[in-house]
């Protein structure tokens, strides 16, 4: 649980924590906006292309050592892009930064079915918990790390020195993992054919729209309304800060009391109503973005933990994990650019918000739409 934890911390920052630097970034390498903005697209796109092969991946390594790997690869070409001379080789090194995210995050539920099958989702709302820690504290000390040590360069390699010695610290926590034994069958194809797996696309690409659409514009809609840049931005610092106690308690207590569906249902009512407040009572920010963290937190941990309930055989959660994150990472990545074209559209971004609101509705609705056996307690 502890190696599943600190892998959960890399998953996040190359994305996240690059936010806050993007404006130094692009007056050092003198280009535009659209190229800076590939540094947070192609990572999310890469999550959802390479989802769906981390299971082969996994299957031929061993679940342990495909993590690693995949880790590094975040790592050490972290590294590279941080030292790059130009925009075209920062965009260049970014691609396997995001194949790494993609390869990792669709592995880390197999290794939660390998090792935990009778209580999956208590180890499961713990990564969810170090993403969300990941998230937070990235975006908090980049720019710090950046003014103290020479610039946006120095901020990125710290984060990518961190991630590789993260990935020697799984290796030693799991070092007593037993040998991989290559399986003489392939793995399992993607559930193309099963309701309940585009059930779980649907979820997850509702999930991802909204809050990739929410990070990318909540702020700017608050500014544009009159408040400081500060101010505004401080509203996804404290979404963020909320998520990682609802990332650890309500996956427990969905072991434990009522079933997954209901904690669902419920986390997406309050993620709905959080939104409906944004749009409708948009004075209350703070209270509606403590919402939004609540229930976003609980829902990743909890959707994520919905695979292990209903596939029997790490094989299986890894097809059904790679179909969910496959599409669901894909479609969630062209949120901030809709919704962004929206605005240029009407010039406010009042029907972008209702989007995200319309879309908060449909997630209840998709949850209510699970069958029976995906809201029992594992």
């Amino acid at each position: 649980m502890a190696g599943l934890f600190l892998v959960a911390l890399t998953l996040r920052p190359q994305i996240v924590g690059i936010g806050p630097l993007l404006p130094a970034i692009q007056d050092t390498l003198q280009t535009t906006h659209a190229v800076v903005g590939l540094l947070g697209t192609i990572p999310v796109l890469c999550m959802g292309l390479f989802a769906p092969p981390a299971a082969y991946v996994g299957a031929r390594l061993g679940t342990r050592t495909a993590v690693a790997c995949s880790v590094l690869l975040i790592g050490i070409f972290g590294i590279a892009r941080a030292v790059a001379p130009n925009a075209a080789l920062v965009v260049l090194f970014t691609w396997p930064i995001g194949v790494g995210m993609g390869l990792a995050g669709a592995l880390v539920p197999v290794a939660v079915k390998e090792n935990f099958r009778i209580h999956p989702a208590g180890p499961t709302g713990l990564y969810t918990t170090g993403v969300q820690l990941g998230s937070a504290l990235s975006a908090a000390i980049a720019v710090p790390l950046a003014a103290w040590y020479g610039g946006w360069r120095a901020s990125l390699v710290v984060f990518s020195v961190v991630t590789v010695g993260l990935a020697g610290a799984w290796l030693f926590l799991t070092r007593q993992a037993p040998a991989h034994d290559r399986p003489m069958v392939r793995p399992p194809r993607l559930p193309w054919h099963s309701r309940v797996a585009w059930l779980l696309v649907a979820l997850f690409s509702l999930m991802a729209f909204t809050y990739y659409g929410i990070n990318a514009w909540l702020p700017d809609s608050y500014i544009e309304r009159g408040w400081s840049d500060a101010a505004a931005g401080s509203l996804l610092a404290v979404l963020n800060f909320v998520a990682i106690p609802a990332a650890l308690v309500v996956p427990w207590l969905s072991d434990r009391v009522g079933t997954r569906r209901s904690w669902l249902l419920a986390m997406a009512t309050t993620f709905a109503l959080g939104m409906a407040g944004v749009v409708l009572v948009p004075d209350a920010a703070y209270a509606w973005v403590v919402a939004l963290g609540l229930a976003n937190g609980a829902m990743f941990a909890l959707v994520l933990t919905l695979p292990l309930d209903l596939e029997d055989e790490p094989a299986g959660v890894g097809a059904l994990v790679g179909m969910m994150l496959g599409l669901g990472y894909t479609i969630g990545a062209v949120s901030p650019f809709v919704l962004g074209a929206v605005r240029d559209a009407t010039e406010s971004f009042t029907a972008s918000l209702w989007i995200i609101a319309v879309f908060s509705g449909l997630l209840i609705a998709s949850v209510a739409a699970l069958p029976a056996r995906s809201g029992v307690r594992a």
